[in-house]
């Protein structure tokens, strides 16, 4: 019974993790990118500047795919 306890807190923890980590795309742009960095790599510089220029350019890639064609005629 108590292995069971904690197999079910193990799990749930591990999903929660999964679901708090991702993050859409549109919700990323501008200084979202800032923010996702600073949070994920808060005493490394370095790696905060590669996550962040990662992070802007699968953004980019998002919206450029997204991208929505309004013609007026035709």
């Amino acid at each position: 019974m108590l292995k069971k306890v904690f197999l079910a807190a193990a799990t749930s923890l591990v999903l929660a993790g999964a679901t708090a980590t991702m993050v859409s795309a549109p919700a990323m742009a501008g200084s979202g990118c800032h923010k996702a960095a600073k949070a994920a790599y808060p005493h490394d510089r370095k790696a905060r500047h590669a996550y962040k220029k990662e992070c802007k350019a699968q953004y980019k890639a998002w919206k450029k795919a997204h991208k929505k064609h309004h013609h007026l005629f035709g």
